[in-house]
């Protein structure tokens, strides 16, 4: 095989690719995080989301042309558009799961789609939901992963564990296999406390950060071995060039490449690495991870703090919060929910969630800004038999021709130009001007224009929800 490395990485090796896995669907930063809107969409550690600081954080090591991105068709066009924004070139690679499974579908199908292009391919594989913030470490334990993947094992990172965490699973290296990398001996699921404090005092033991290296060819071999299954069916999916149907997809085992693969090899490494690395995966690891007020405060948006110490106070542009003599609280506002739990009881909030989901389901799934491929729309205000919602159509963008049975629509446009399909008639409206929409009758909005269309709409029926579409057009694919 030929070797990845140059004297200079100023071209990244035309075979090295990157996975991107962006389908995790977690609440556990509600009231922030919904179904439709996870954490690594979101901008939680700086001005990019999570999943835009991750591609460039790849980047200067690999072609954007070679960064293969898997989500859920859920979240499909909002993740090609983040990426969009990085490189356009990123938004091409796209895959999209018909259906929510674990990590190894994703991969394998990534894999079979790179393999099929670039037989000789070695593989990263990173999350997009968590923060580095050593870059240039990571880059050095990315290279160093390199030659023993080429050589036909499968590396991990491993994590130089900072205390006993018990959240998260460890990899026991055995002996050093070459320069910066050791063989696996063992890997330890989530352990007690005082087994990982016992792991802190031996050495040699690291956090399993999910991030991999390795050949394609090797992994497809070892795919085929293992999980035979799986490996026909996503070398038929990437052999198609089409998406499975959901069906298909449910079909495929629900299962993670640590437990269905990697534990089943027989060639496993580990580079350990210390990359400033934490996953994001609770409110209190968010406190940890941001800078704080001379009070020990994280305060994120409006935020005005007196006489208040160690608390997480963030407002989602949806009001001032205002903390007066409160300590070691966390309180998270958005425009249609609020969190208060003390820090101390954050691991518990599952619960709470789990009560708002059976409750409240809808809070649990979308804000009240819902992003869409042609734009986004909010709702401003509901009723009985009345909804008032913002829409705004990006240039260029148009929503499906569409009808619905249950209700009728009122567009007032406020700001941009307007082409609009009512019926059997086609117009143009500009600020200040309306059109009404009875149900059952066919309708598309169009922005024509190079400025963002913006337009309020009054539904009024006895049933406003999402699912009254029925759709004959549309430029994304949707039905």
């Amino acid at each position: 095989m030929n070797t990845l490395h140059s004297p200079a990485d100023d071209q990244p090796p035309v075979h090295r690719h990157a996975i991107i896995l962006a389908g995790g669907s977690g609440t556990r930063l509600w009231p922030l995080s919904r179904s439709t809107m996870p954490k690594q969409l979101l901008a939680l550690d700086g001005d990019e989301s999570l999943l835009q600081q991750t591609a460039r954080r790849l980047l200067p090591l690999v072609s954007a042309d070679r960064v293969t991105t898997v989500t859920h068709q859920d979240h499909r066009f909002e993740v090609m558009g983040q990426l969009h924004a990085v490189a356009p070139a990123l938004a091409d690679q796209v895959l999209a799961e018909p259906a929510g499974r674990n990590t190894l579908p994703a991969i394998a199908w990534a894999v079979a789609a790179i393999v099929r292009h670039d037989p000789e391919a070695v593989v990263g594989v990173f999350s997009s939901d968590h923060v580095i913030n050593r870059v240039e470490d990571f880059h050095r334990a990315w290279r160093a992963a390199e030659p023993a993947a080429e050589a036909g094992h499968l590396v991990l990172f491993g994590i130089r564990p900072t205390e006993p965490a018990t959240g998260y699973g460890y990899i026991q290296a055995a002996r050093p296999l070459m320069e910066g990398v050791e063989e696996v001996s063992r890997f330890v699921e989530k352990p007690d406390r005082a087994t990982a404090e016992r792991f802190l005092e031996e050495g040699g033991y690291y956090w399993n950060g999910g991030m991999f290296v390795f050949r394609a060819d090797r992994f497809m071999d070892l795919l085929a071995r293992h999980q035979p299954a799986l490996a026909e069916a996503v070398t038929a999916m990437a052999a198609a060039g089409a998406p499975p149907t959901a069906e298909a997809y449910a079909e495929l085992p629900n299962t993670s490449i640590d437990y269905g693969l990697v534990e089943h090899a027989d060639r496993v490494a580990v580079v350990p690495a210390e990359l400033g690395w934490n996953d994001l995966g609770s409110w209190e690891a968010l406190y940890q991870q941001r800078s704080k007020d001379p009070d020990g405060n994280v305060c994120q948006g409006t935020v005005l703090a007196e006489d208040s110490r160690n608390n997480l106070l963030w407002s989602d542009d949806s009001g001032l919060i205002a903390a007066y003599g409160v300590e070691d609280l966390a309180l998270v506002q958005t425009r249609d929910a609020t969190l208060v739990c003390p820090r101390s009881r954050l691991a518990e909030l599952k619960q709470m969630v789990a009560r708002v989901r059976e409750e409240h389901r809808e809070l649990t799934e979308t804000h009240l800004t819902v992003a869409r491929p042609w734009g986004s729309y909010t709702t401003l205000e509901e009723g009985h038999r009345y909804k008032i919602k913002r829409i705004v159509v990006k240039p260029g963008g148009q929503l499906s021709l569409q009808m619905h049975y249950h209700r009728s629509e009122h567009w007032v446009v406020i700001a941009g130009t307007a082409r609009i399909v009512n019926g059997e008639e086609t117009i143009y409206l500009e600020e200040n001007q309306s059109t009404y929409i009875p149900k059952t009758r066919p309708h598309r909005l169009e922005n024509p224009g190079r400025i963002p269309l913006q337009i309020i709409e009054i539904q009024t029926g006895p049933y406003l929800q999402e699912d009254d579409i029925v759709r004959f057009e549309d430029t994304y694919g949707r039905r």
